[in-house]
């Protein structure tokens, strides 16, 4: 059986934003978020090359997208490299761009 039963009206109003707190492991995700956009931010030419070290808790594929999307909302192409136990970072020049497998020459035929 349901139960009614009356209620202030204050609840039905919007009530103001609530602050919740980060988990321990969102905080270390939006500390690296500062890191990286520091780090992009240097970036000022080819010759400026950075490395970034990973320890045994972090996996590479998940660094290396967090570097990619923060590079990617300031708007600025970064070439990432494996190096190590890490990757290497620099802004992306026509030498350091792959083909990722597309064959150098004439362009496909459309058809």
């Amino acid at each position: 059986m349901v139960k009614v039963r009356k209620a202030d009206p204050a609840l039905m109003d919007k009530a103001g934003p609530r602050t919740r707190k980060l988990s321990p492991a969102a905080l270390v995700r939006e500390q690296q978020q500062r890191q990286f956009k520091r780090l992009i931010g240097q970036l000022k030419g080819p010759q400026q090359v950075f490395e970034v070290r990973l320890d045994a808790t972090e996996k590479p594929i998940t660094i290396r997208q967090r570097l990619l999307r923060v590079a990617a909302d300031a708007n600025v192409e970064i070439a990432v490299r494996k190096h190590g136990d890490g990757f290497l970072v620099g802004l992306l020049t026509p030498e350091r761009r792959t083909n990722r497998g597309r064959r150098q020459g004439a362009p496909a035929a459309k058809g």
